[in-house]
């Protein structure tokens, strides 16, 4: 099986370089790596002697940059496979994935299990990643377990190439994305499962840097939900509970917030989501005119 990994990225051209020289290690060796970037301000790439790295720049926004990479790898891979910039895989990751792909035919999407999510936190540094890594390395043989879900979670996340055909990730679902992972995933079920491995293990440091701002994050918590359920992609009961929780958290938590997060500037972009749902205003691009 020919097998790409697509990183789409962001203002952390030194965390792509680590991430670039860290999948040399990988057993099974990516047959090519395309990098998509805005432009060259946000890439720092180290020659690889080991796998052919390809660089294409000229779009801006997660769903965008993963669209045009998409271009460059469908006709020429079987295996579809995107990291985000800031997540460290164990390094037998493609080589397992290969062969889950391989004993599998029915599989559509595969994701693997995140050991630490520095989303959840403060974040990781690199050395904190690699020790986490390290530590579940040493630990018992992890037994194979296969779950379903309604959708794949971005940081890490693998497509049968033949199934995508003229599918694309909705560039509606602006900047950073919010739950553009699942929607894109969710639609791959109707050719097959799409499951969860407690095999493929990596770390996602949750970097904050890169990230978009926190009212504008706040409306796409509200009004990306919203919107996926009216395309018929995420079921409301996915989707309404995620983002009940979200508000909650915002909401209680505005009043002694998190140094690394910006609830107050969330709950006000959940409130003009909100205020805009309500009046019959699904659009989940208006985050762009929110001040960055």
């Amino acid at each position: 099986m020919r097998l790409v990994v697509i990183i789409a990225t962001l203002g952390r051209k030194e965390q792509l370089a680590r991430l670039l020289n860290h999948l040399e290690r990988q057993e099974r060796l990516p047959d090519e790596v395309i990098v998509s970037a805005p432009d060259e301000e946000h890439v720092e790439v180290c020659e690889s002697r080991t796998f052919p790295l390809s660089t294409i720049l000229g779009r801006r926004g997660l769903c965008a940059q993963r669209n045009y990479a998409l271009e460059h790898a469908l006709k020429r891979f079987d295996v579809v496979t995107f990291f985000d910039d800031d997540f460290i895989p164990q390094d037998n990751y493609l080589r397992l994935l290969e062969e889950a792909f391989q004993d599998h035919q029915n599989w559509a999407v595969v994701m693997g299990h995140v050991v630490k999510d520095g989303a959840r936190t403060a974040g990781l540094s690199w050395t904190e990643g690699l020790q986490t890594l390290a530590t579940d390395h040493q630990q018992r043989p992890v037994e194979l377990n296969v779950v379903d879900h309604v959708g794949a979670y971005g940081c890490n996340m693998s497509i049968r190439a033949k199934f995508i055909g003229d599918l694309r990730f909705d560039e509606r679902l602006v900047l950073y994305g919010w739950q553009e992972d699942i929607d894109f995933t969710s639609q791959l079920r109707r050719h097959g499962r799409v499951v969860g491995l407690s095999t493929l293990r990596g770390v996602h440091l949750g970097l904050k840097m890169g990230r978009v701002s926190g009212e504008r994050f706040g409306y796409s918590q509200v009004a990306n939900p919203i919107y996926l359920i009216t395309k018929g992609t995420v079921p409301a009961s996915f989707a309404l509970p995620l983002m009940a929780r979200n508000m909650a958290a915002n909401l209680l938590r505005s009043l002694w917030p998190e140094p690394y997060i910006d609830r107050r500037g969330r709950l006000r972009g959940n409130i003009a989501a909100l205020a805009h749902v309500l009046m019959g205003r699904i659009e989940p691009e208006f985050a762009l005119k929110i001040g960055p």
